[in-house]
């Protein structure tokens, strides 16, 4: 009988898709804040914006401060840090490579007053709220544009890398850079350089090594495994078929698309970006493979080198990358004697290798 069973719900009305309700958020925060009259440049949105996540003790020289964690614990440490919060820190592995992102972004606006596809710094620590105003002093110190801050208060912070839409994750701790490769996000362990070098102001310069980092461990498993003579067969065999990507292609991609920003305005000559392959391949034995692959993705790289085994470190002086990026700590230690500041991508079979020595 009609009316005799429990009433049936009604369909109400669609979910709203989260993208859609995030859209939604942002555009009624961006209309309050254009309300309001500043001088400074606000962050992009962060769908648009390449998102560069990294750790205080990336950014500042925290050595001291640190130890005093180590040796005397959490409340001492925050203690310190509060008795001097008006005393600047001093720069630590990562902070070069920031400024330099930062005039990037100042040139793009330049050319681009109205476009948010540009750098956005995330100040990404698991340090606590009490710690925050020596960052913020310092931060300010030395005219850095960073306002979005992650504090986590002793929790690790890598949870969180997904939800700022993060691009590259640079640390200081390398468990948490790990944890964070594990989750698929491009990530690498800041080391400081052992000598002073002067970096350039004017242009940002990347340098990256090739297996395990812009591609993937697929031709360095072969190398380590079956030795040097069947690497060069497998990779001759093998020069027209792509290698798969690695953990750093994507942000490799993030720069060529604002490279081409500055070339569809005349600017290749005076581009602020500058990227280079710095591999230990031998260029006619095993190069083509890497250079028809990054054709295939449609990516170019300023300078490539193929050192067919020779050292790192001096090419490296020449360049003065502002980072450098290598799966081996090998090349990490040998580029940190001679003034590179360099990242561990720990990623790909050279990490067993060397966790078994």
């Amino acid at each position: 009988m009609s009316g005799s069973g429990p009433e049936q719900p009604q369909p109400g009305p669609a979910a709203e898709d989260p993208q859609q309700e995030a859209e939604q958020d942002w555009a009624a925060a961006k209309a309050f804040y254009d309300n309001v009259v500043t001088q400074r440049v606000r962050p992009p949105k962060p769908q648009n914006a390449i998102t560069v996540a990294v750790s205080s003790r990336a950014l500042f020289n925290l050595v001291e401060e640190r130890k005093i964690y180590e040796e005397h614990g959490l409340e001492k440490y925050v203690e310190y840090q509060q008795n001097n919060e008006n005393v600047i820190l001093k720069p630590g592995p990562a902070f070069y490579f920031v400024k330099a992102l930062e005039h990037v972004n100042a040139r793009l606006l330049e050319l681009y007053p109205d476009d948010e596809e540009r750098f956005d710094i995330v100040l990404m620590t698991n340090n606590h709220a009490q710690v925050g105003v020596r960052l913020i002093n310092s931060i300010n110190h030395y005219g850095l544009t960073i306002e979005r801050f992650c504090m986590t208060g002793g929790e690790s912070p890598v949870g969180y890398l997904t939800a700022y839409l993060t691009n590259l994750y640079l640390s200081a701790d390398s468990d948490k850079v790990q944890e964070a490769i594990e989750a698929g996000i491009a990530s690498a362990t800041m080391f400081t350089a052992n000598k002073d070098v002067v970096y350039s102001d004017t242009q940002l310069r990347v340098a990256f090594d090739g297996d395990a980092v812009i591609f993937s461990d697929e031709s360095e498993q072969i190398f380590k495994e079956q030795g040097l003579d069947r690497f060069f067969e497998h990779e001759q065999l093998n020069e027209n078929k792509p290698l798969a990507q690695g953990p750093l292609k994507g942000f490799l991609e993030d720069l060529g698309k604002l490279q081409k920003k500055f070339y569809a305005r005349n600017e290749r000559l005076n581009c602020p970006i500058r990227t280079y392959l710095v591999t230990a391949r031998s260029a006619a034995s095993s190069g083509a493979r890497v250079l028809k692959t990054l054709r295939s993705w449609g990516l170019e790289i300023d300078e490539a080198l193929f050192l067919a085994g020779a050292p790192k470190g001096p090419i490296l002086v020449k360049i003065r990358p502002h980072i450098f990026f290598d799966d081996q700590m090998y090349h990490i230690e040998g580029a940190q004697k001679l003034g590179t500041t360099a990242a561990h991508v720990p990623y790909g079979i050279a990490q067993k290798y060397s966790k078994s020595k």
